[in-house]
């Protein structure tokens, strides 16, 4: 397999973990998002969109979408489940998990903030919407876990929630965001962290790290 990524990218990051928790070797192509990499036109034939990550499956299958390629990598590599049995406590997996995917990390990404700046927003302003995107996000993934089981988000095990999370925190950090007010999520990053899948994802792990 291949994974189409970027060191920094929290959605690539996600689909590292998954990997690595599945025990899976990919081969990691990086493509620098701050240098335009992303809109080559060889890897736009992969990803129209031109946005990370791309995974190329060993038959040559294209997925894109970081929670597709993860619930992909899950259906077809069982072993390690990221998503419940049961259907609602994968349905809460999953909300959980696309309120970071959709509504926290695009808001915020690269993308959207060098569109601020062209529009002239001031670098303290781009900055500081960022970080009022991933505080006011966090705070509502803070109370969908607050009853749950813990360590992890969701019970004993790692799923795609703690996948999602993870980077995201991370993220949150670059922005200044004061993570203390969310002692849960805290809770569940820190049993994560101890986990080689998740140490090995890191950022500054990777060999595009800058």
């Amino acid at each position: 397999m291949k994974l189409h990524g970027y060191f920094r990218s929290s959605a690539a990051y996600r689909v590292r973990i998954a990997l690595n928790l599945k025990g899976l070797r990919a081969e990691h192509l990086p493509h620098h998002l701050r240098k335009g990499e992303q809109r080559d036109p060889a890897y736009l034939a992969l990803n129209p969109q031109g946005l990370v990550p791309t995974l190329e499956g060993d038959a040559g299958e294209l997925i894109t979408q970081s929670l597709a390629i993860i619930e992909w990598l899950d259906e077809i590599h069982p072993e390690s489940p990221l998503l419940p049995k049961d259907a609602l406590a994968r349905a809460k997996v999953r909300a959980f998990a696309n309120a970071i995917a959709c509504d926290i990390h695009p808001v915020q990404n690269l993308k959207v903030l060098a569109r601020l700046r062209d529009l002239g927003v001031a670098e303290e302003q781009v900055t500081g919407w960022a970080a009022w995107v991933n505080r006011e996000g966090l705070l509502a993934c803070e109370k969908l876990v607050a009853a749950e089981p813990g360590p992890f988000c969701f019970g004993p095990a790692p799923t795609m929630a703690d996948l999602c999370l993870v980077p995201q925190l991370a993220n949150a950090r670059r922005f200044g965001v004061d993570v203390s007010a969310f002692p849960r999520l805290l809770r569940a990053e820190a049993a994560a962290k101890v986990l080689p899948a998740f140490a090995d994802a890191a950022p500054d792990k990777q060999p595009d790290a800058e």
